[in-house]
């Protein structure tokens, strides 16, 4: 009781605008209290009415300085704006974002937007302000109001304001050509952002009028909703068109922030409409400060706007996952030969990655070479159309997740777990095939370079530091799963590079643009564009994941935690070369044998880390819920006791 008289006491509405707000500040604070209990808080704001109430001249000081609030604070942009971005602009947001999260908020603002989450700054303003009865409303209304009437006019006119705000941002956005030309024109629905504008003008008539017609009123708002519901139905059309011819985050955004402004119009009109004004404005600012909140998460935002480029990634993942599972013998043996070769093009890259290193360049020329030795010879088995077998595990992932879909009887799932035996089997004849193959090929291009140079491919010394990299006993097992972090951050960049080349139709481009087919020709700019549509996903995933093998180390070593990768086909080639140059006598080497018996869990390792953060992902962008996944790993468990072969090879 002491701090309210205190509170009390510095009530002064002749004092500075930034005064004036501290004082509002403090008394939120005052009856938020410890925030331990909401009836608590509903009991303080009793005892400040009854004090008001209890001295005359203190509540003359109370509606002087609420008077003053109210004619020089701007409501509008927290009715129409709040929870907005300033641009409708992911990035732009983003940014606003952190701004509000690392420089602090002043009082001393005529902006309600800026004001209100000073005053009202957690969740828990929500829970008490929501708790407030009707009664108690009114007590405080009578409090703070000398002029009801005019206090009631000045919240409607507010809120026709903001109607036309958020009406003109509705329609503006609708105009945006990005949007405007992937609406259906079928529906008929486009046009209705056209005659927005009349419909709010004619509602502000019809409700401030001299001659208000409660009949003219309601038809009124009758056409607003519809055209609202109109203009809804042309943005909901937008997705169809995302669906098909590919998304962008900032398209989603801007698509999420004009349902969301249709949403506030419905919610302003509510209020406007309200026999009951004090009680809505008190369901409108409980809305703010759980918008309040729900603006300050980054996280929030990236996942609320990324759902459909994630899906839609999947999807293109998913597609291209299906080549990777072999379902026959036939199939089973093409992929055991795809992977043997790409195995042979990996002792290219070993001998590359050597060679860079042996040049002893810097330690970012050294990565940066390393990378375009990577990348260089991954899309040379990818062009040769050969299996890196690491590569499979985040395009098959989403092929399994979107199978997960369907599956509502015990038949789907033991369909699902056939997939699951087709997709190891797959997966280790590509491991197989990798490995059984570079060690000779390795080795083949050591005795090469051996005859042509007249030395192995690497030194004693370096062949030493190879076994040292790729025991057992040290972090390889670590270095392993962060590597399958990586495979499945590459499969993120192919899916996202997809997705980019049919949002900008560049397929189209290369075959239709006049200078394309100036220089290429007719007939081979449509070759390129659909050779560039087939392939792209496989030269971003190639790229990132060459430069990734070979830059991450450079620039963590930067920082002095340098993190390593560990490939299972690159770790072979390597183990192979550093056994050719020490000969036979790496037989006797105990180190040598702590090696070879990690390249099976690197394998395990790569493949099962890429698949789980690829699965999680497919799973949550094709929203499956309500599967039993305990059934599911029950009946694969079972698979695995009766059958165990055919997880290895075909039947």
């Amino acid at each position: 009781m002491k701090d309210l008289r205190t509170l009390l006491n510095t009530l002064n509405p002749d004092a500075g605008l930034a005064e004036r707000h501290v004082w509002l500040i403090r008394l939120f604070e005052w009856i938020r209290g410890d925030e331990s209990s909401v009836q608590a808080c509903a009991s303080r704001l009793q005892t400040f009415i009854a004090a008001v109430e209890a001295q005359p001249e203190l509540r003359a000081r109370l509606q002087a300085w609420w008077h003053t609030l109210i004619q020089t604070v701007d409501i509008t942009t927290l009715l129409a704006d709040f929870g907005f971005a300033p641009r409708t602009a992911f990035m732009s947001e983003l940014a606003e974002r952190l701004r509000r999260k690392i420089l602090p908020g002043t009082p001393e603002t005529t902006d309600a937007s800026e004001l209100f989450p000073l005053v009202a700054p957690t969740r828990f303003d929500a829970q008490w302000m929501s708790a407030l009865e009707e009664a108690q409303i009114t007590q405080l209304v009578a409090l703070l109001s000398a002029e009801p009437e005019a206090d009631t006019l000045h919240w409607q006119h507010s809120l026709m304001d903001a109607l036309t705000y958020c009406t003109a941002q509705i329609r503006a956005t609708g105009f945006a050509p990005e949007l405007r030309l992937r609406m259906d024109r079928g529906l008929g629905d486009v046009r209705a952002f056209h005659a927005l504008p009349g419909d709010i003008e004619d509602l502000r008539s019809a409700l401030f009028g001299s001659h208000r017609d409660e009949a003219q009123l309601q038809a009124v708002i009758a056409r607003y909703r519809d055209r609202l519901d109109a203009c809804r139905t042309a943005v909901n059309s937008v997705y169809a068109h995302l669906e098909e011819n590919g998304i962008s985050i900032g398209m989603v955004f801007r698509l999420r922030q004009l349902r969301a402004r249709i949403m506030r119009v419905r919610e302003l009109l509510d209020a406007l409409l309200s026999p009951a004004p004090a009680m809505m404005a008190v369901k409108l600012l409980v809305r703010r400060v759980v918008i309040a909140q729900e603006g300050k998460s980054i996280g929030a935002l990236i996942s609320a706007n990324s759902t459909l480029l994630s899906a839609k990634m999947a999807e293109r993942s998913a597609e291209t996952g299906e080549h990777y599972i072999t379902r026959d013998r036939a199939e089973y043996k093409e992929m055991l030969g795809k992977a043997m070769g790409g195995g042979a093009v990996t002792a290219l890259t070993t001998l590359l990655k050597f060679t860079v290193v042996a040049i002893g360049l810097s330690a970012f020329w050294s990565g940066f070479w390393a990378s375009v030795a990577y990348a260089g010879t991954f899309i040379m088995i990818q062009l040769l159309h050969f299996t890196l077998a690491t590569k499979q595990p985040a395009m098959t992932a989403p092929a399994m997740a979107a199978k997960l879909k369907d599956i509502k009887s015990a038949d789907a799932v033991n369909d699902f777990v056939d997939e699951v035996t087709h997709l190891v089997r797959s997966q280790v004849a590509a491991v197989f095939g990798n490995v059984f193959m570079v060690v000779p090929a390795v080795l083949l291009v050591n005795a090469v370079v051996l005859l042509l140079l007249g030395h192995s491919m690497i030194s004693h010394k370096d062949a030493m530091h190879v076994f040292e990299t790729l025991t057992l006993l040290g972090p390889t097992l670590l270095w392993a799963a962060f590597t399958g972090v990586i495979l499945f951050s590459s499969s993120m960049v192919a899916g996202w590079a997809e997705n980019w080349f049919v949002l900008h139709r560049l397929d189209s481009a290369i075959r239709h643009n006049p200078r394309f087919t100036a220089v290429l020709g007719a007939g081979r700019a449509a070759r390129w564009s659909a050779f560039m549509r087939e392939n792209i996903s496989g030269f971003a995933s190639n790229i990132s994941l060459g430069f990734m093998l070979g830059l991450i180390p450079a620039f963590t070593g930067f920082f002095g935690f340098e993190l390593e990768a560990r490939h299972v086909t690159l770790s072979t080639g390597q183990l192979a070369a550093a056994a050719a140059s020490l000969g036979l006598e790496t037989l006797k080497l105990p180190i040598f044998w702590w090696c070879v018996a990690s390249i099976p869990l690197i394998g395990a390792l790569n493949l099962g880390v890429s698949f789980y953060f690829a699965f999680r992902l497919a799973l949550q962008a094709h929203n499956v819920s309500g599967v039993d996944r305990a059934r599911i790993r029950a009946v694969i468990w079972a698979r695995w006791r009766s059958h165990p072969r055919s997880f290895f090879v075909p039947e």
